[in-house]
């Protein structure tokens, strides 16, 4: 099958549902998946679907307990691996919290009705939001922001719209200095962002 170089809307709508997928913590289902994944990817273009067919490669060539523990040290143990978008650029502050707010009122918006499971702002639940939901709002919260998940990444990149210059410089100076460490702006259990009165539920202004 000859492959195309365009990018169609569908194109991009499955490059990031499988994406979402692959980014995931590692289970027995998504390995069932693999054919069915592989299969999705056929008409796709080879610079989207090489890199998704590369991290398929090594869900089928390593065990699922490696797996597990490689995603634990890639992305839970590793701030500047972290999934969760905000963080990179408000780290564990108030500001943080805030952009949390937006991103559920955004999803919202759009009809989209999250479970607890997850934070808003984790690049899986955006993809997600992505592939079936708001893809041009989607794509704004993307761009707020040696493993073989750089290969799903490099993906993710391929169906967005070109970086500005300057918008990769300053991506650029935030990962050589990371999200900020200060811990503000939570409550005393540290589970629950403060927040201005007319974005807290139940409370009238």
């Amino acid at each position: 099958m000859k492959r195309r170089s365009a990018l169609s809307p569908g194109d991009v709508a499955t490059a990031r549902q499988i994406a979402s997928l692959l980014l995931d913590y590692p289970d027995e289902p998504l390995t069932g998946r693999v054919p069915l994944l592989r299969s999705e990817l056929q008409p796709l273009p080879e610079r989207v679907a090489d890199p998704l067919r590369r991290m398929l490669d090594h869900v089928e060539s390593v065990p699922l307990e490696d797996r597990q523990t490689d995603y634990v040290e890639t992305f839970d143990l590793r701030r500047r691996c972290c999934l969760y978008l905000t963080y990179y650029r408000y780290g564990d502050t108030r500001k943080r919290g805030m952009a949390l707010l937006r991103f559920k009122h955004l999803y919202s918006r759009a009809g989209l009705v999250l479970d607890h499971t997850e934070l808003p702002d984790h690049l899986c639940v955006v993809l997600e939001f992505a592939a079936t939901g708001d893809a041009r709002r989607a794509e704004a919260l993307l761009e707020e922001r040696r493993s073989p998940y750089a290969h799903v990444l490099h993906a993710v990149c391929a169906t967005l719209p070109p970086v500005r210059a300057d918008d990769r410089e300053a991506a650029l100076r935030l990962a050589q200095a990371g999200p900020p460490t200060e811990e503000v702006g939570l409550d005393p259990y540290g589970t629950t962002p403060f927040a201005p009165p007319e974005y807290m539920p139940g409370v009238s202004v």
